[in-house]
């Protein structure tokens, strides 16, 4: 991270232009600069878990998954096949160096957000098949219906409901499942 302990004294311009940045750190900062300042249209989401709209879509269906997530045994269990795409790949993932070859073949596809951190969610979304159920998911990813225009059928991500308790968490050294004061949300394209 370029001049760490300065971000404050950034301006917005400045931070949002880091979700550009080859450094990873930095596009992160970026992202999230972008999530703290979009506006959610809290009436067009429902209250639903990435994993529950990934098992109701992928049931008995090819499932491909960019990113390790804690739910996959359940999508295992669901899916005809599941496909977990991975960077640092664990036991019964695949590298991410199979996903051109994997991600066409797939009924339902969910890409975590990181992926516009690393910048590899253009290439991730042109090899879905165009009958595929694409989904963004993940704490990182936007809840805004821009991603419709490009594949995505749905957008599951987090917003902070409660501030101050949020800050409060993350001052005090909790990971992100145990902050306090947010909710998970699905945005799922209509029509």
């Amino acid at each position: 991270m370029r001049e760490p302990g300065f971000l404050t004294d950034r301006s917005t311009e400045e931070l949002v232009r880091l979700a550009c940045s080859d450094s990873l750190l930095e596009a992160a900062v970026g992202m999230a600069t972008i999530n703290s300042l979009l506006e959610v249209d809290l009436d067009g989401c429902v209250e639903l878990n990435a994993a529950e709209l990934i098992l109701q879509k992928g049931e008995g269906r090819n499932v491909a998954v960019v990113g390790h997530f804690p739910f996959l045994p359940q999508v295992r269990e669901k899916a005809q096949r599941l496909w977990v795409i991975e960077k640092n790949p664990q036991a019964g993932d695949f590298p991410e160096a199979v996903a051109d070859a994997l991600i066409p073949q797939a009924d339902v596809v969910a890409m975590t957000g990181t992926a516009l951190t690393n910048h590899t969610l253009e290439h991730l979304l042109a090899l879905c098949s165009p009958r595929a159920y694409v989904m963004l998911l993940g704490d990182t990813a936007p809840l805004s219906p821009v991603f419709f225009e490009y594949g995505v059928d749905a957008v599951c991500g987090t917003v902070v409901i409660d501030s101050e308790m949020a800050l409060r968490c993350v001052s005090q050294g909790a990971t992100f499942r145990q902050i306090r004061g947010t909710k998970r949300l699905a945005l799922e394209k209509q029509g």
